[in-house]
């Protein structure tokens, strides 16, 4: 092991109990995207304190920030994020126990996410600054990646234009820097318009908006019928009407449309847009659209994947107390053995058959995954096109736990959380230190990603006038 890791592996354990009570600080505060501005100052205060450059309020987010350390090439950046999800607060217990009902909660684990990359990069500043190592360390305040992809904005504005590689690291069931990719995305809200009367005198003289939301989402539905097998088309409707009395003047849905590729899912976004014209058309109402956000798809790097996976085997997985394995026996009974065979079939991970009767995985397999495709989305996906990256994950919670569950909140800030944060903080220095140390290792990324690019071209999907839509919660 190099000297460099070895000093940035001595900060991480010399500071582990403070790195633990930043996780957990904004697991409490659990802030919905764009608006995480104690969480966001926190990791900002925390990195200004350790000399980094801190400029705050980028890319039209006021809790978006990018800190820098060093100086030339090659630059490495490390990503963070530290946005919440509605309606998934929860008690730090093994069964569902809201702190308070309604509230947001962090059930994808970006309070590890955000913590994990600070303390990383703070690691490595550490490190090159001790063995006077020449080369730039950025972590990118990543703000809004579950609702609105804070990156795709900051990609937009320019902020990843010379980075050489990029890391990062996402809470989960495994240790994995697989190859899969994800699915582009569109975010978009219907805004329908009609006429208001009395639904029970004067119905011919109302024009429902509710009805165009309805005919919309039907046409929608047929339309699945006739997409590529991969695609994903979500929706909700978020106004309705008032009361029955009165025929609804106003409605509005909000839809994803996903798809492996971008220009895949242009197709039938451009396709959705019709059909809500054509829902107009059936109830004599208007409509508007209000485009959010969209991402692409990850282009994976295999070079990167594999020092992801050398590091993690070097250091070696976490040691769990019989309190962490109580805790985590309590949760996997709340998880069918349907829903983790099921889970662990979809990762498409080679040998999975043997993770079945697992509590907690316990393999750091080799990547695997290449031309498959997950069906969530990232906005990881947009910086995946402007450098080299590959976002890994550590085992944060039991085998079998879906994201987005009250399972993986109370994860988060327990015993198994705590050991997948600090083995994480480890992994990603160590990494961006091999990144920025060995030149070999960086130009093979380098031409991997220029490659797998080839002629394909990045066009950002945000308009550049659109604005991050900062108000969006008061709607």
């Amino acid at each position: 092991m190099s000297v460099d890791k070895e000093c940035a592996f001595d900060w991480i354990e010399d500071n582990k109990k403070l790195i633990i009570e930043i996780s957990d600080e904004v697991w409490e505060f659990a802030e919905l995207g764009l608006i995480e501005f104690k969480s966001s100052a926190l990791l900002a205060d925390e990195l200004e304190k350790h000399g980094f450059r801190v400029e705050r309020g980028i890319a039209g987010m006021p809790t978006a920030f990018v800190a820098t350390w060093g100086e030339g090439k090659p630059v490495i950046g490390i990503m963070g994020e530290y946005d919440a999800l509605p309606g998934l607060s929860q008690k730090k217990v093994p069964r569902k126990e809201p702190l308070e009902n309604g509230k947001p909660g962090h059930g994808c684990g970006h309070n590890i996410h955000g913590t994990s990359g600070i303390a990383a990069a703070t690691a490595v500043k550490k490190a090159i600054e001790k063995h006077n190592r020449r080369g730039t360390i950025k972590f990118f305040g990543s703000p809004a990646e579950e609702n609105f992809s804070g990156k795709v904005f900051m990609v937009r504005d320019g902020y990843f234009n010379d980075v050489d590689a990029v890391i990062s690291h996402h809470p989960s069931t495994m240790n994995e820097a697989s190859l899969m990719s994800c699915l582009a995305v569109n975010s978009v809200k219907f805004h329908f318009y009609g006429k208001a009367s009395h639904a029970g005198g004067s119905p011919e003289q109302g024009r429902s908006a509710l009805d165009a939301v309805e005919l919309m989402n039907t046409g929608v539905n047929y339309l699945r019928e006739h997409v590529i097998q991969d695609a994903r088309i979500h929706y909700v409707i978020e106004k309705g009407g008032d009361q029955p009395n009165i025929v609804p003047p106003y409605a509005r849905s909000w839809y994803y449309v996903r798809a492996p590729e971008r220009d895949q899912m242009e197709f039938i976004y451009d396709w959705i847009l019709e059909i809500a014209k054509g829902a107009t058309i059936m109830t004599r109402t208007e409509v508007k659209t209000e485009f959010l956000e969209g991402s692409y798809n990850v282009m994976s790097n295999r070079t990167i994947s594999e020092l992801i996976v050398k590091n993690m085997r070097e250091i070696g997985l976490p040691k769990y107390s019989a309190e962490d394995l109580k805790f985590a026996e309590e949760i996997a009974k709340t998880i069918s053995p349907e829903m983790k065979i099921a889970q662990l079939k979809k990762s498409k991970r080679p040998g999975w058959e043997r993770l079945v009767d697992k509590l907690i995985d316990d393999e750091i397999p080799d990547p695997w995954g290449e031309g498959e495709v997950s069906h969530g989305s990232t906005d990881v996906g947009d910086v995946s096109w402007q450098a080299p990256t590959v976002e890994f994950s550590t085992a944060t919670w039991v085998l079998g736990t879906p994201a987005h569950s009250w399972q993986a909140v109370a994860q988060n800030v327990v015993g198994i959380g705590h050991k997948s944060l600090i083995f994480a903080a480890k992994v990603l220095a160590a990494t961006a230190i091999d990144l920025l140390t060995n030149e070999d290792a960086l130009s093979k990324a380098r031409e991997e990603h220029r490659k797998r690019i080839e002629n394909k071209k990045y066009r950002s999907p945000i308009p550049p006038d659109h604005k991050p839509p900062l108000d969006v919660w008061e709607k």
